[in-house]
């Protein structure tokens, strides 16, 4: 499994460094919530969209993989 990502803010990495440090939040937590949020995300989001939506968003992705570089 990846770690989570560490923030950016200084204060904010400071007091995650903390955090995990005295054990009050465990990496293996974060991870949990995170993969919840990210297998519930993407049928969410695509119930909300219309096929058209749907549609014009893979059409984009399709042409961003295939883009050529140069």
């Amino acid at each position: 499994m990846k770690t989570p990502k560490r923030p950016r803010d200084v204060n904010q990495l400071a007091k995650s460094i903390v955090d995990l440090a005295t054990g009050e939040t465990e990496e293996k937590e974060v991870l949990e919530s995170a993969r919840k949020g990210g297998l519930k995300g993407g049928k969410a989001r695509a119930k909300a969209l219309t096929p058209e939506q749907r549609s014009e968003i893979a059409s984009i992705a399709a042409q961003a993989r295939w883009k050529k570089d140069g």
